[in-house]
């Protein structure tokens, strides 16, 4: 691998970045002050899945995003669509951990069904591919850890095989001949971040949600039985006050949920954290890799975009821009990227590295979402899904859509509750 650009562009095949597509472009907000069924603040997929299902349930919805809908973490991740108990919390936490972790894993595995039908449903190609994701192992010692995080997924029903490195090299005889034998878990694999987000957008706005860019919330009041909120509009090169109100509000605003909840229930204070991280994608090259590709030794995600376009990730740091607080690429980050990925899969090697882009991933201690309605304040509703909220937001937009609209999820939603960090 040789050669790289980071600057972010959603032109060249099938490379994921923070840019918007040109065919989706929404307007600021309204003139007038509207009173609306819900509010949805975050325009990423979570939001807007939820006024997707929202609106199509006949209520009258608006989504507001701070910046252009699907370009922070939505649009930024690398479209991996995961299935499994991530390594790097087992090794840390081991499997009592991992058995807490079990109901936001069935989440995802709902989520994931989700997605096998959301092409037709949302009218788009999401360039979704489910053949299956190998965690893999060059040393006796991964392939331990391996088999305890399996044995712990199997106790769950789950669908969880040891491969064996014979089985290995027949499912993908293009990894490194290092490696001794893998997890597979049939139901990962990917989607395209940059189709996704946009395309529960404008389903949302064919149902008759309304959706405003460059719309930053700066300020949220509950009123009686309605909630006031104020936003920072800008069109134009011009930035001006625009209020609106809303009987119940969504907040799926990821790393500014923690501040928007602390004035809404001063005793809750969610424990977000926000880290840079960042992605490397190839040219073009000839089909070969078939899954969702991690390595037990390192952080790392691989996998092949539908127009050969090879996505080199798995959470490397990034940096922050002095003064502004944007991500940006940390060579040396790639380079360690890089080089994990070669050590799994040599064929790389002669591949050019076209672009590296940064984004924003989001976390709790514990590795499970923040979901539920809040306690001191009822007609708020919030969600996050950490790390993994690609892959959930689908299901994530369905089940805040029926906490909005005072419908019971058929999910079992108390491990996720926001007030397991109440401190009062």
């Amino acid at each position: 691998m040789h050669g790289t650009s980071t600057q972010p562009s959603a032109s060249t095949s099938g490379a994921h970045s923070g840019t918007a597509p040109d065919e989706f472009v929404v307007g600021g907000p309204a003139r007038a002050s509207r009173r609306y069924d819900v509010a949805v603040v975050g325009g990423g997929i979570t939001g807007c899945a939820t006024a997707y299902h929202l609106a199509c349930a006949g209520a009258s919805v608006v989504l507001a995003e701070r910046g252009e809908v699907g370009t922070e973490a939505s649009g930024r991740n690398a479209g991996s669509l995961h299935g499994q108990i991530q390594r790097e919390p087992f090794e840390r936490f081991g499997p009592g951990w991992a058995r807490d972790f079990l109901p936001a894993l069935r989440f995802l595995l709902d989520a994931l069904e989700m997605w096998g039908r959301l092409d037709e449903e949302l009218g788009t190609d999401l360039e979704v591919r489910t053949k299956g994701g190998l965690l893999l192992a060059d040393d006796p010692a991964q392939m331990q850890l391996i088999e305890e995080k399996v044995r712990v997924e199997q106790e769950a029903g789950l669908d969880a095989q040891v491969l064996s490195r014979a089985d290995v090299m027949a499912l993908a005889p293009y990894v490194s001949e290092r490696v001794v034998g893998a997890e597979y878990s049939p139901v990962e694999g990917k989607a395209n971040p940059m189709l996704a987000t946009p395309a529960f957008a404008r389903a949302a706005a064919r149902a008759g949600a309304e959706i405003r860019a460059r719309c930053a919330l700066v300020d949220l009041e509950m009123k009686g039985q309605a909630a006031r909120l104020t936003f920072a509009a800008s069109e134009g090169g011009r930035t001006e006050t625009q209020v609106l109100e809303a009987e119940r509000v969504v907040l799926a605003s990821g790393d500014a949920l923690a501040y928007q909840v602390r004035s809404l229930e001063p005793g809750l204070a969610l424990p977000i954290s926000s880290e840079p991280v960042q992605v490397a994608a190839t040219e073009p090259v000839q089909p070969f890799i078939e899954h969702l590709l991690y390595y037990a030794g390192q952080r790392l995600t691989l996998k092949q975009a539908k127009a050969g376009t090879v996505l080199v990730g798995g959470g490397w740091p990034a940096r922050l821009e002095r003064g502004t607080g944007y991500p940006l690429v940390r060579l040396d980050s790639m380079r360690a990227n890089l080089a994990v990925a070669l050590g799994v899969v040599p064929r790389l090697g002669s591949a050019l590295v076209l672009r590296s882009w940064a984004g924003i991933g989001n976390g709790t201690p514990d590795h499970r979402p923040v979901l539920g309605v809040l306690r001191r304040a009822p007609r708020v509703v919030v969600g996050l899904f950490p790390h993994m909220g690609f892959t959930a937001g689908p299901l994530m937009g369905r089940v805040l859509a029926d906490l909005a609209v005072e419908r019971q999820p058929e999910l079992d939603l108390a491990p996720f509750s926001p007030e397991r960090f109440a401190t009062s």
